[in-house]
């Protein structure tokens, strides 16, 4: 499972709500599909880049990063490295292609659930926001705040 950090969580949440307000949307296309649209947000490249990538490669996002080799220099296993120095796997990418993350869907209620399609806009927006939950649930009790200054009597000057 992907490392809970800030601003991974924060990419799921802003990919969910673009998803949501209608930015491209096609399972098909490796740059504005479930994974392509969470690329775009982690590493800034635009989709047309992320599908040119792609077309060097064989196969869709699950075949690639099953391929995924570190020190091959293509452009989409530089693009995986990328969004996995972000705190994510190659399982978690694999599994949002295919909304197939067993932790995540238990978050999801059962009747949503069993009618989850993964080439579905509306299905991948309460995905990705179900995810970025978890993952905020899991950072929140590792941050410490230092308040201390809190305690501090207010300097009063006139």
């Amino acid at each position: 499972m992907a490392h809970a950090n800030a601003e991974l969580i924060h990419a799921l949440r802003r990919t969910a709500q673009k998803l949501a307000g209608g930015t491209a949307y096609q399972w098909g296309h490796m740059g504005s599909c479930n994974c392509g649209n969470l690329a775009q947000e982690l590493t800034q490249l635009t989709k047309a880049e992320i599908h040119q990538f792609a077309m060097q490669g064989r196969g869709d996002w699950r075949e690639q990063v099953e391929e995924y080799c570190p020190t091959s220099g293509l452009p989409m296993d530089l693009l995986i490295a990328d969004m996995l120095n972000h705190g994510l796997t190659t399982t978690d990418l694999q599994n949002l292609e295919r909304l197939s993350d067993k932790r995540i869907l238990a978050r999801i209620p059962l009747e949503r659930r069993n009618r989850l399609k993964h080439n579905n806009r509306e299905d991948v927006v309460l995905y990705m926001t179900q995810w970025a939950n978890m993952l905020e649930e899991e950072l929140l009790p590792h941050i410490k705040l230092d308040l201390s200054f809190m305690a501090q009597p207010a300097l009063i000057t006139t």
